[in-house]
């Protein structure tokens, strides 16, 4: 009984010595991993702090390039600028709308459109394509879903036929009015308008040639056969694309509320295709494709 015993106390002993180790190696675990973060954290903060001696005109700013990773340190002067002009615009709305160009008129400090023939390329008044540009793999729109020969990209030429066959399935007619345009179809159209009602107020509805988003073949002007185009926000299909287009990749270009960013009028038969992700988070967030291209897309693709 005595030797068992031993032997029990024994094991005892040992498990409790063996608990012991495995306490001190996750403590010492967790000690080295906190000294990490915390190391990690020091050098960030020292970044910072050098970052702000560097250049005292971050403190004007509120050093908020420490949290937006879509700050551009070239734009500083233009961002004390804006919040100046603009003292009661949030600072991160004046980060987001230098970076889309809005400290200068429309037309002025223009870029060439990056990202050409993908669905994220983004084409307005301070990002143009060349006379040259036409998009790769434009195809005829199924003519049941267009009231002529209307020509996209194929993919957004395939999302839209999905779109308009379920607004058909469910009672509603969506049809393509307009769609890819050249630039020489464009520079026409414009020079029309501008006959008709003179520069400014032509640049509020048209785009001048080069500068139309119906030159990249990914987008729609769409009208329900029974009214004019321009009166689709009042019908029931006009309810319908709110409520939908964005499940297919599209998104109202040009919104009521939104004429500053997108430099247009309202148009509530303009839609552009984006993709299903980038539609989604659109639809959700309720903001323009310029204000999500300066966040996400601008500086990362």
């Amino acid at each position: 009984m005595n030797s068992k015993k031993k032997k029990l106390k024994l094991k005892k002993k040992n498990l409790f010595i063996l608990l012991i180790i495995i306490l001190c190696i996750i403590g010492t675990s967790f000690f080295l991993i906190n000294k990490e973060t915390n190391s990690k954290k020091t050098v960030s903060n020292s970044k910072n702090i050098s970052k702000r001696k560097e250049n005292p005109k971050l403190k004007e700013l509120n050093y908020i390039n420490e949290k937006l990773d879509y700050f551009k340190n070239d734009y500083i002067d233009r961002y004390i600028a804006y919040k100046k002009a603009n003292p009661s615009l949030p600072l991160e709305k004046v980060i987001i709308n230098v970076n889309i160009g809005l400290d200068y008129p429309y037309y002025e400090n223009v870029h060439e459109s990056k990202y050409l023939n993908t669905s994220y390329m983004i084409v307005n008044k301070y990002n143009s394509l060349s006379k040259d540009y036409i998009p790769k793999d434009l195809e005829v729109i199924d003519s049941q879903y267009s009231n002529g020969e209307k020509l996209m990209v194929s993919y957004a030429k395939e999302a839209f036929e999905k779109l308009a066959s379920t607004a058909q399935s469910e009672g509603y007619t969506i049809l393509a009015m307009s769609t890819y345009r050249s630039y020489d179809y464009q520079n026409s159209l414009y020079n029309r308008y501008v006959s008709l009602d003179g520069q400014a107020e032509a640049d509020t509805y048209s785009a001048r040639a080069g500068y139309s988003e119906h030159q990249t073949g990914l987008a729609a002007d769409v009208y329900n056969k029974e009214k004019s185009y321009t009166e689709f926000e009042n019908t029931k299909e006009f309810t319908w694309m709110q409520e939908n287009a964005y499940k297919f990749g599209f998104i109202l270009r040009y919104p009521k509320d939104k004429v500053a960013e997108t430099g247009y009028m309202y148009e509530p038969w303009h839609y552009r295709y984006v993709g299903e992700e980038i539609a989604k988070y659109i639809h959700e967030k309720n903001i323009t494709y310029e204000e999500y291209y300066v966040k996400f897309i601008e500086e990362k693709k």
